[in-house]
């Protein structure tokens, strides 16, 4: 099979199951923007922001320390997996409980005095996280990609159960609108105040239930701490624990500090942490380029490194490049063309929908992410991994300064503007220094052509009135069929 087809058919199952469980799990987004106030949403989006940050310590850098070494001279797989996972929970469990110890003063620092639990439910879910981080590598790995793709979605399953269970049908019958006579029975361990914490632990029971789903490996694992094996793959990971700590600012510092930031009454009648709830759920549209860029990354990093030594991996990974960037353009057409219908199944309710516009951006942003990823593989080949520490740092603090600016200025949209500088910075600086250390013919022109052409229609088409919102349905639905044969047709031409 050629090995584009390849890559693109584990691509597609990465992605089919990312899909289909990120669309069950955002049956959630409807039906928490109907439950939860704004406020209440901000608090779930803050901490969820926090969690991405914590996970890249958690990890830091062993699952892709873990393909590098399994592939490497003098290492086999399964010393790779055992020295990895190994590693991972000792350090894992370590990290919970210092977290944990401190509960008090965190809870205290964020603003959420005498919410511990908080902090209880979080330090397990990021244990348990990390702890199957190197089972799950391990079946991309053995290319399992449908074991891979079956896990994700019995986690998702799981905690979309939990969420309804407690959140609908436990919160029903304390409330008497049905079966009245269990309420007692529910009573025993259903808290009606605990609306928050419930999407908390839902999360957390979802996630446990892996560790038996994946006991397998775990079983079979010795436990080894050998350091003469341990520190080459902790030097090789060490930048890329940098680089993931300054790609989590890039993509999550906005959530975190977009209430701290922003002015007090910027948005008349609005608290920030309100505003901050209006941001969160309209930057979980952008999902769906965020959804295309995981999957390709699931697929792509042990494709890549399969296939680096080969004498023409530079063109097939140019060739990869220009596949991407055709479909993610798609991606970012559909949705943005067919935002308000999107908006309208996916946002509750309509306060919400205010912020709906800054959505093409954020797909814009994650799409020059997914440009950045296939960039970096010059990098991680080469085991130069510290460039990746430089160019992603640099993006942090892109990050950091454009927010800190522009957010008192224009608002939530100041993030927005944040993150398309920080990626494009970052695939730029990552497609110079690439060429000078592993010249890859990417196809420049195209890419951007493609990109600038994209944006520009979806900014017309953005702007032409209808008369009704069934018709715009219609006539935005027609304009993303003609993008999609217009694409094709280009390609069958230049092809």
């Amino acid at each position: 099979m050629n090995p584009i087809e390849k890559l693109a058919g584990e691509t597609v199952i990465y992605g089919f199951s990312s899909i289909i469980g990120r669309a069950l799990n955002y049956l959630l987004v409807p039906f928490y923007t109907r439950l939860f106030l704004p406020s209440e949403y901000g608090i779930i989006t803050e901490f969820y922001a926090y969690a991405a940050f914590f996970n890249t310590l958690y990890t830091y850098g062993m699952e892709t320390a873990y393909f590098r070494f399994a592939t490497k001279q003098g290492y086999y797989e399964k010393d790779s997996f055992n020295i990895a996972t190994s590693a991972i929970i000792t350090s894992s469990l370590l990290f919970s409980l210092l977290l944990a110890f401190f509960a008090t003063p965190i809870v205290n620092l964020i603003g959420y005095a005498n919410h511990e639990r908080y902090v209880y439910y979080f330090v397990s879910i990021l244990a348990i996280d990390a702890i199957l981080a190197i089972p799950f590598a391990q079946l991309r790995f053995e290319k399992r990609a449908l074991a891979f793709a079956k896990a994700k979605l019995f986690n998702i399953s799981l905690n979309i159960f939990f969420n309804l269970f407690f959140l609908y049908f436990c919160a029903s019958i304390d409330d008497e609108n049905f079966l009245v006579g269990w309420k007692p029975l529910i009573a025993r361990f259903y808290t009606p105040t605990w609306k928050i914490d419930y999407v908390f632990i839902a999360n957390l029971v979802a996630n446990a239930s892996l560790l038996l789903l994946l006991r397998k490996p775990l079983m079979r694992l010795k436990f080894v701490l050998v350091w003469q094996r341990l520190r080459p793959m902790l030097i090789y990971a060490f930048p890329l624990i940098l680089m993931g700590l300054a790609g989590t600012v890039n993509d999550m510092l906005s959530r975190a500090a977009l209430k701290y930031l922003l002015p007090e009454g910027f948005y008349p009648g609005k608290t920030n942490e309100t505003v901050l709830g209006i941001f969160g759920a309209c930057y979980k549209l952008a999902v769906f380029m965020s959804l295309g860029v995981q999957a390709f990354r699931y697929a792509a990093e042990p494709f890549f490194f399969s296939k680096a030594k080969a004498q023409e991996s530079p063109i097939l990974f140019s060739q990869v490049m220009h596949e991407f960037i055709i479909v993610s353009c798609f991606i970012l057409f559909a949705v943005s063309v067919n935002l308000d219908l999107v908006g309208y199944l996916f946002l509750g309710k309509p306060a919400y929908r205010e912020g709906i516009e800054i959505v093409p951006y954020l797909l814009l942003a994650y799409l020059l992410l997914g440009v950045y990823y296939n960039l970096s593989v010059w990098f991680k080949i080469t085991e130069k991994t510290y460039y990746g520490t430089y160019i992603t740092s640099i993006g942090a603090f892109v990050t950091i300064g454009m927010n800190v600016w522009l957010i008192p200025l224009l608002g939530y949209w100041g993030s927005v503007w944040a993150a398309v500088a920080s990626y494009l910075t970052m695939s730029i600086l990552c497609y110079y220094f690439g060429q000078k250390y592993y010249r890859i013919p990417y196809q420049v022109s195209r890419g951007l052509v493609y990109i600038v052409g994209t944006i520009g229609l979806v900014y017309l088409i953005r702007r032409i009135p209808f008369a009704c919102f069934p018709l715009a349905v219609v006539a935005h639905l027609v304009f993303t069929l003609l993008f999609a044969l217009l694409l094709y047709g280009v390609e069958r031409k230049k092809g």
